[in-house]
């Protein structure tokens, strides 16, 4: 089955409660998290959401420098809309995507797309041991719910 897909850039477009209900309740990365962070973190990124006859079926996050450096992060196709190629149509624009044309790392993490990214040129890290992080999974559900926008 075909579906028609827009892909759009523009922050207006997002729907910030269905990305925060998918987000905190269905992903295996932000369980927790609260709809102040997401909305701050999508206003410190650059966002790529994908729409179907105007309602929002997909979204990821570029944290970029718009130079040197970018990261991928939330990729996220609506359940409903799976297994029809949105994924892939999603990375296409986000591979196209000025943000990163020319940066010179790009990073993601993912625990099963494996597959879907290596189709746009990621690979796993050459020299693991000179990237370090701090991580903190469960950072979500131990944070009060009473952040303030900023």
């Amino acid at each position: 089955m075909m579906v028609d897909v827009e892909f759009s850039d523009d922050q207006a477009r997002l729907n910030v409660d269905k990305i925060h209900l998918f987000l905190t309740h269905h992903s295996s990365w932000a369980q927790g998290i609260s709809k102040a962070t997401v909305a701050k973190s999508i206003a410190h990124s650059v966002c790529i959401g994908g729409y179907v006859e105007g309602e929002q079926v997909a979204f990821c996050r570029l944290i970029t420098d718009h130079a040197t450096f970018a990261n991928l992060v939330d990729v996220v196709v609506w359940p409903d809309y799976r297994g029809l190629g949105i994924s892939k149509l999603l990375m296409q624009q986000v591979m196209a995507h000025p943000s990163v044309a020319d940066v010179r790392r790009f990073t993601l993490a993912t625990s099963d797309a494996h597959g879907l990214y290596q189709q746009f040129g990621f690979g796993f890290v050459d020299k693991p041991e000179t990237l370090m992080q701090i991580y903190k999974p469960d950072i979500y559900q131990n944070k009060p719910q009473t952040e303030v926008l900023s």
